[in-house]
C-alpha cells in the first residue's frame, strides 16, 4: 500500500461513550460489507465477556478502504482499569478520534486517555457523539473539551482541533449540529483523510517495527502485532528481537497478515505504515522490536502507569478441591497467569513461594476480576485472597495510590454518598448541582473505593453513577473499615435446609438458597453484629406425633442475597478467602475449623 494513502486512528474515549458502535458504522458504510451481508452488533467485541457486559475489555484492530485510502481502526477499551491496554496500542496510531458524549461531556477516562495521546504528540478530532439524545448539549460540551485540553497543556497546534457531531446508533454525522438531517458517515470519513497525516518512516531504511499487542493461531504460535516504522517485510525475511539494553535473539517471517475488516488476510510483503501481525519468533513480548540483523535499532518500549492493587492467587485446598475444575494444580495456575502477562502489559505476576501462590497485581478490581472470569471460564479452579492496594516508600514517608472519583447522583440521596465516601477518607473537590441532580468530585484512597460499588447503588436504589482514574500516590490516610459486619459461618459439611435457612434468616443476610452443600468453614451469609458466628445450616425439624399449635407454619424464606464475582472480592476480610471454580464462587475463611480459628486469634491478639 503506497504509504500516502494509509490513516492509522485509535479511537478513544469514557466507558459507553460509543466508540464500539461508531466503528461497526464506518465499516458498515465503508462498503466492507455486501447489502444483504448479516453483520452482527458491536462487531469488535469478539470476547463473550465483552457481550456479555457490554464493555470493551481489550483492544482490536481492523481496517477498511475509502477513497483509495486503507484506513485501520484501534477500538480501545473505556474503563480505567483496562488503561494498560489504551497506551500499548496508541503506539501504533498516527492519531486519534476523541469521542465525548453530548450529554455528559468530558468524563474521568476521557481525562486519562486524552493525556496518553497528548503525550504522544498525536493529532485529535473531536468526535460529539449520541447528538440524538434529548439532552445533548453541543456546545457545552465542545467548550468543556476544550479547557480539558487547556488543563492537560496541549500545544497550539492540537488545540486547533476539529469537531465534529455525529450519532453512532443512527448512522450519521454532520459538521453543523444544528442542522440534523439523516445522512451517513461520509464527512467524518473526509475529515479522517483530511486531519490526520500519513504514517512517517524511511521505506528504504533498516526494518524496524514495535510489538504493541500479541495474537495467538493454534498452528503459528504467537503472532506479533505492530506498525512498520522503517523499511519492509517479506515472507522468509530474517529478523532480530531487540529490545535496549539485552541480547537479540534472531527470528524468521514465515507468515505476514494484514487486516481487513477484523479478519487477518495473509499477504507476502508489507511496508512502512501498515499496521501487520507476523509469525516466525517462538516466543516475544509486547515492547520488544523487530528489526534488521545487520543494522538492529531497537525502538524505546511501551511505558505503562504502574499496577494499584494486588491479589494472590492460591491453589484449592478446600474440602470439594478438584470436583469442579479440570485446572487445579499450582503448575497450571502459574503457566496461566504467566501467559496472560505476555498480552496484559498492565499486568503483573510475582512468586511467593511455598502454599501462598502467586501475587497478581493489577489496574483495579475490575482489571483483575475480569482475568479470573476468564480462568474460571477456562476450567481452572483456584482461590483468591482479598485485594490489597500497593503502598509505595518515598523519602521515609509510606505512599499510597489515590483515584479521582466522580459520582452522579440524585439529590434525594446526595447525603447517604457523602457520608459514606466521608467514612472512607475521601476529600471532596467538586461539586455541582443542576435539575435535581449533583455531581461529586472526589480525591479518595484505591483502598476506599474497595467494596463500594455495592453500597452505591444500594444507596442510590441503582440510580446512581460513579467512574474514577488513578490519580497519583500520596500520603497514607490511616485505617479504613471497609465492613463493620461479621458473617454466618457452616459448622461442618453438610446440605442446606429450609427449616434452618429460615431460623438463621433473622440473624442476617443469606448468601445461599436450601438445597446447596456446603463444608465447615464455608461463609453462608452475613451477621447482623460485628462478630462471626458458627451455625447449623442442615439442622432439620423434630419429627413427633405429637400436635402443637404454631409447629406446622409454612416455612418462608426471605430472598437470598445473589453475590457476583466482583461482590465477593470486594467483601472479604483479611482472613478470608473466594474460592472460585467453573461451576461456583464460594466465600469461606481462610482456616476452615473453628477451634483453629479460635487459637489463630488469641495467638494474633
Amino acid at each position: 500500500m503506497e504509504q500516502s494513502k494509509i490513516r492509522n486512528i485509535a479511537i478513544i474515549a469514557h466507558v459507553d461513550h460509543g466508540k464500539t458502535t461508531l466503528v461497526d458504522q464506518l465499516f458498515r458504510q465503508s462498503g466492507l460489507f455486501r447489502d444483504n451481508q448479516v453483520v452482527e452488533e458491536r462487531l469488535m467485541d469478539s470476547m463473550d465477556l465483552e457481550r456479555e457486559r457490554g464493555i470493551t475489555i481489550a483492544s482490536k484492530n481492523g481496517s477498511f478502504l475509502y477513497k483509495d485510502h486503507l484506513i485501520n481502526i484501534i477500538d480501545t477499551p473505556g474503563h480505567a482499569d483496562f488503561g494498560g491496554q489504551v497506551e500499548r496500542v496508541l503506539k501504533m496510531a498516527d492519531g486519534v478520534l476523541l469521542l465525548v458524549d453530548a450529554a455528559e461531556g468530558p468524563m474521568p477516562q476521557t481525562y486519562f486517555v486524552l493525556k496518553k495521546a497528548l503525550a504522544l504528540d498525536l493529532p485529535v478530532i473531536v468526535v460529539i457523539n449520541k447528538i440524538d439524545k434529548p439532552a445533548a448539549r453541543c456546545d457545552w460540551v465542545v467548550d468543556e473539551v476544550f479547557d480539558l485540553f487547556v488543563k492537560l497543556g496541549a500545544p497550539n497546534h492540537i488545540l486547533d482541533f476539529p469537531v465534529i457531531f455525529a450519532s453512532a446508533k443512527d448512522g450519521y454525522a454532520t459538521l453543523d449540529h444544528a442542522v440534523i438531517e439523516e445522512g451517513s458517515m461520509i464527512p467524518l470519513f473526509d475529515m479522517i483523510i483530511d486531519s490526520i497525516p500519513a504514517p512517517v518512516g524511511d521505506p528504504d531504511g533498516p526494518l524496524q517495527m514495535l510489538v504493541s499487542s500479541l495474537s495467538y493461531s493454534t498452528f503459528l504460535g504467537r503472532l506479533a502485532i505492530g506498525k512498520i516504522t522503517s523499511g519492509e517485510f517479506h515472507i522468509d525475511k530474517e529478523v532480530v528481537v531487540a529490545t535496549p539494553g539485552a541480547a537479540i535473539r534472531p527470528a524468521r517471517i514465515t507468515k505476514i497478515y494484514r487486516f481487513k475488516g477484523t479478519e487477518k488476510v495473509e499477504t507476502d510483503e508489507a511496508g512502512v505504515g501498515e499496521i501487520v501481525a507476523v509469525a516466525g519468533m517462538e516466543s516475544i513480548t509486547i515492547g520488544e522490536t523487530l528489526t534488521d540483523p545487520i543494522t538492529p535499532v531497537p525502538l524505546e518500549g511501551i511505558k505503562v502507569d504502574p499496577p494499584t492493587v494486588s491479589m494472590n492467587f492460591v491453589p484449592n485446598d478446600s474440602p470439594f478441591y478438584g470436583k469442579e475444575g479440570r485446572f487445579v494444580t499450582s503448575r497450571h495456575v502459574r503457566e496461566r497467569l504467566f501467559k496472560e502477562t505476555l498480552s496484559d502489559v498492565a499486568l503483573l505476576v510475582e512468586e511467593i513461594g511455598g502454599a501462598q501462590g502467586y501475587k497478581v497485581s493489577g489496574r483495579g478490581e475490575l482489571h483483575l476480576s475480569i482475568l479470573i472470569e476468564k480462568m474460571r471460564r477456562e476450567g481452572y479452579e483456584f482461590q483468591v485472597t482479598r485485594p490489597q492496594v500497593i503502598f509505595k516508600e518515598e523519602n521515609g514517608r509510606k505512599l499510597e495510590p489515590y483515584e479521582e472519583l466522580t459520582v452522579d447522583v440524585d439529590e434525594n440521596y446526595m447525603g447517604r454518598v457523602i457520608e459514606n465516601l466521608g467514612g472512607r477518607k475521601a476529600i471532596m473537590l467538586e461539586m455541582h448541582q443542576a435539575n435535581g441532580m449533583a455531581r461529586l468530585k472526589y480525591k479518595i484512597p484505591t483502598r476506599g473505593l474497595l467494596g463500594f460499588r455495592s453500597e452505591f447503588l444500594t444507596e442510590t436504589r441503582g440510580m446512581g453513577v460513579m467512574n474514577y482514574v488513578f490519580l497519583a500516590f500520596d500520603e497514607y490516610a490511616g485505617e479504613i473499615k471497609n465492613r463493620t459486619k461479621g458473617v454466618l459461618i457452616a459448622m461442618e459439611e453438610c446440605t442446606t435446609v429450609a427449616y434452618a435457612l429460615f431460623n438463621l434468616q433473622d440473624r442476617g443476610k443469606l448468601f445461599l438458597p436450601p438445597g446447596e452443600k456446603v463444608y465447615g468453614g464455608q461463609i453462608i451469609g452475613e451477621n447482623a453484629r460485628e462478630v462471626d458466628i458458627v451455625v447449623n445450616p442442615a439442622k432439620g425439624k423434630k419429627l413427633t406425633n405429637m400436635r402443637a399449635s404454631g409447629s406446622d407454619d409454612a416455612v418462608l424464606l426471605t430472598p437470598h442475597v445473589q453475590m457476583t464475582l466482583e461482590d465477593c472480592i470486594s467483601y472479604i476480610n483479611d482472613d478470608e478467602l473466594v474460592e472460585i471454580t467453573p461451576k461456583s464462587i464460594r466465600l469461606r475463611k481462610m482456616i476452615l475449623g473453628g477451634h483453629e480459628r479460635k487459637r489463630a486469634k488469641n495467638a494474633a491478639a
